[in-house]
C-alpha cells in the first residue's frame, strides 16, 4: 500500500467504525465457524500495523508475518504477538510450524500470486485447521480508493471459491458481509466519481455518524452463517486442507 494508508490505517483502526466493526465479524465468524483447542496456535498473514492482533489473541497464541518494515515495527510494539518479516507466496516465515487457524484479513487482493498464496498457506494448517479469508467484494465497486490501496483486484463470491479450489482448499463456509451498508457505499462512490472528489473515502466521518455506521455494520455478526446476503462490499470464506 502507499504510506499514507498505512499512516491512515494506524491512526484510524482504533476507532473508525469499519475497523472496529470488522473486528467483530471476525470475532464472530471464528467462534461460530472455527473450532480452536485451548492451546490454539493461530497466524495472521499481513498483518500490517497490528489492529486485528489483540483480537486474534483472545483465541491463542500469535504470530504475525508483514511485508512493510515501518507497518511491522508498529505491529510488534503492541506485544501482543511475534511479529516477523515476511511475504506471499514464498515467505510465510516461523519455520516448519502450523497453525490450527490462519488469518489473512484483506491482504489476498494485494498480492500478485493469489492461487499460490493461499497453497502456500495451506501447507502450514495443522491437521483440522482453518483458513480464514476476507476481501474486498464486487469488482464493478472499483475506484480510486482501491488504487490507493494497491488493490489487485475485488473478488466475486464464485471466484474466491475458485481460487480456493485451484489451491487445493475445501470451502467450509462463505458469504458477502457489510451487506446492510452497500447501498449507502454505491451512492457515496459514485458521488465522489461524478463530483470527482479527492477525499479518502476510508476518513473517519463526524463521531455520531461513526458510531451509527459501527452499529449497523456490526450487528451482521448475528446474522452471518443464518442470512445469506446476496452482495456486499466484502467477503469472507472459511477455507481447510
Amino acid at each position: 500500500m502507499d504510506r499514507s494508508a498505512y499512516t491512515s490505517m494506524n491512526a484510524q483502526e482504533g476507532e473508525h467504525w469499519w475497523f472496529v466493526a470488522r473486528r467483530a465479524i471476525i470475532d464472530g465468524l471464528i467462534r461460530d465457524h472455527v473450532a480452536l483447542p485451548d492451546d490454539a496456535r493461530i497466524l495472521e498473514a499481513g498483518c500490517g500495523t497490528g489492529g486485528n492482533l489483540a483480537l486474534l489473541a483472545q483465541h491463542g497464541s500469535v504470530d504475525a508475518l508483514e511485508y512493510d518494515d515501518e507497518a511491522r515495527a508498529i505491529a510488534a510494539a503492541r506485544g501482543v504477538a511475534t511479529v516477523e518479516a515476511g511475504a506471499l507466496p514464498e515467505k510465510v516465515g516461523f519455520g516448519d510450524r502450523r497453525y490450527d487457524l490462519i488469518a489473512l484479513l484483506d491482504v489476498l487482493e494485494h498480492v500478485d500470486q493469489d492461487e499460490a498464496s493461499l497453497a502456500a498457506l495451506r501447507g502450514r494448517l495443522a491437521a483440522g485447521g482453518r483458513l480464514l479469508v476476507t476481501v474486498p467484494a464486487v469488482p464493478w465497486l472499483w475506484s480510486n480508493h482501491d488504487v490507493l490501496h494497491h488493490h489487485k483486484r475485488r473478488y466475486t463470491h464464485d471466484g474466491l471459491a475458485g481460487v480456493a479450489a485451484a489451491a487445493g482448499l475445501r470451502v467450509e463456509a462463505s458469504g458477502y458481509f457489510n451487506s446492510l451498508l452497500f447501498p449507502l457505499a454505491v451512492a457515496q462512490r459514485m458521488a465522489h466519481q461524478l463530483l470527482r472528489r479527492e477525499a479518502p473515502l476510508d476518513a473517519r466521518p463526524a463521531p455520531w455518524l461513526n458510531r451509527s455506521l459501527q452499529q449497523v455494520f456490526a450487528a451482521e455478526r448475528h446474522m452471518l452463517g443464518r442470512i445469506n446476503f446476496p452482495i456486499g462490499l466484502s467477503l469472507y470464506a472459511i477455507l481447510s486442507a
